[in-house]
């Protein structure tokens, strides 16, 4: 008996080890140098698979260039090609998706005369494979063909609105599909600089909105000449990079840690359309250690489907969101192993694979989607697109590898909203914590249930309204008997007859 105890002792606990073993960790803590995680609605910090991790790490040497210097940006065109602002060399590079070279520009002609970069600090490549660099120190916007061949440039522009002693340094540059140029320049508080396609300044557009501090306001007014000199003035913060999506829409970042609008999305009115519906502002990181301080947005990446990606340069991690303004996911970080960072400066992204441009490793860093990270991109896709429906497994997929994931109970909450089935819709958005679709499900369903139960509703206000009437016909009989009963008594007793 006791041998038979000790043999089914070995039998649990070899079938236990067996589990634990086969048991499939996380990713995040299985392949990933940093914690995988979402806000939930209450703005907690909840724990999450990662939906991207890193491949490879790609630098100058491993492609037999030579080490890049102070890379600055990079761009991947339509036809898949990967354009690496190497700005301490003054080149650009032009890789394949396979990581070979395919070219390399360090220098242009002009009127005769070789001209090289001088620090170069952003880049576009339109349709057509044509390169707008920001050519920094020399203070220009080049626009060069695909070969390195000059075809224009924008320089010291002229205009009434400008100062006169206005310097153009051009850092970033974006380009739409009239061929309208918008560039982020340093010091230009203004906004946006717009440039036509001949090269003509045009004006400003998405102006910074200044958050002002009424308790300074107060002081000022209070304040001798002197004192006011000194006070800090109320400047609008500079953007600090630029993207455009299919539509012409320009995304634009700015770096000021109190802006509770560091995203924006600019209409060809200059205003600002982003939506921004989520349980929490498009800034970032929620929470942070005091030590190291609030996310600084220094570059924005338009994906397809309505989503962008936002680089937090202070904190080193990636923020995907949604058309809606959803957080959807993050990773990345600060350190010494791959897939973290020293100085993150550019966020790409390659058919379904991320890149980020480290500048303070000299390599950029290639990141693939996991299982979690795919199944969501497509969930997103097929919502985006109106195939709500086609979306619902693909959800499910989501909330089996992730049960606190909100955005796919909300996301099964709209398509069975599609779908008219209300009641169900409310468990789903009550599990995702969304209260104005919870609302909207709610007065349908209210509705529903109203004109489904109607006829049985009529029918029994009939039943009571024709017992009320019997009622009120008993009543009013059993009480003139009673009157008639009462008077009669009466009458007897006056009369001194018997009753």
């Amino acid at each position: 008996m006791h041998l038979s105890a000790k043999k089914w002792f070995l039998v649990i606990a070899a079938a236990s080890l067996l589990f634990i073993t086969a048991a499939p960790l996380p990713a995040s803590a299985a392949s990933t140098p940093y914690e995988s995680y979402n806000y939930n609605y209450w703005e907690e910090a909840v724990p999450a698979p990662a939906a991207y991790v890193p491949k490879l790490s790609i630098s100058g040497a491993d492609i037999g260039i030579g080490d890049f210097l102070e890379p600055k940006d990079m761009v991947v065109s339509a036809s898949g090609l990967i354009y690496i602002v190497d700005s301490g060399n003054g080149r650009i590079v032009i890789l394949d998706d396979q990581w070979k070279v395919k070219n390399i520009i360090n220098e242009y002609e002009k009127d005769g005369e070789k001209i090289g970069f001088k620090n170069p600090s952003g880049l576009f490549v339109d349709e057509d494979e044509q390169l707008y660099v920001a050519d920094t120190d020399n203070g220009r916007v080049v626009v060069l063909s695909s070969d390195g061949e000059l075809l224009r440039t924008i320089e010291q522009p002229k205009s009434d609105v400008l100062a006169s002693d206005f310097k153009f340094i051009p850092l970033k540059v974006t380009v739409d599909k009239a061929k309208r140029v918008y560039v982020v320049a340093q010091g230009i508080y203004e906004g946006i600089m717009q440039f036509d396609e001949k090269g003509q300044f045009i004006g400003y557009v998405g102006t910074n909105k200044v958050q002002r501090d009424y308790t300074e306001v107060i002081w000022r007014l209070l304040s001798t000449k002197a004192q006011k000199a000194q006070m800090v003035l109320f400047i609008p913060t500079e953007f600090s990079n630029i993207d455009i999506d299919a539509k012409g829409f320009v995304y634009a970042t700015n770096i000021d840690p109190d802006s509770k609008e560091p995203v924006k999305r600019l209409n060809p009115s200059g205003e600002d359309v982003l939506k921004r519906f989520g349980y929490f502002d498009v800034l970032g990181d929620i929470l942070f250690r005091r030590a190291v301080g609030p996310s600084k947005l220094i570059d924005v990446k338009v994906l397809e489907n309505g989503m962008y990606s936002v680089l937090d340069g202070n904190q080193g991690k990636v923020f995907t969101y949604n058309d809606e303004g959803d957080l959807l996911y993050v990773y990345g970080g600060k350190g010494n192993q791959i897939g973290t960072f020293k100085i993150p400066v550019a966020v790409e992204h390659l058919g379904e694979k991320q890149l980020v441009l480290d500048r303070g490793k000299s390599n950029i860093v290639v990141f693939e989607p996991t299982k979690f990270g795919a199944s969501v991109n497509e969930a997103v896709k097929l919502h985006y697109t109106g195939e709500d429906k086609l979306a619902v497994p693909i959800w499910q997929e989501v909330l089996r590898l992730n049960s606190n994931y909100d955005i796919a109970y909300i996301g099964i909450g709209k398509s069975l909203l599609m779908e008219r089935k209300n009641g169900e819709a409310l468990e789903y958005f009550k599990l995702g914590m969304d209260r104005d679709s919870y609302s909207v499900a709610y007065k349908r369903y209210r509705r529903e249930v109203m004109k489904e139960h109607s006829g049985t509703f009529l029918t029994m206000l009939i039943v009571l309204a024709a017992a009320w009437l019997a009622f009120k016909l008993v009543s009013s009989r059993m009480k003139k008997r009673k009157l008639a009963m009462s008077d009669f008594a009466s009458q007897t007793a006056k009369e001194g007859r018997p009753l």
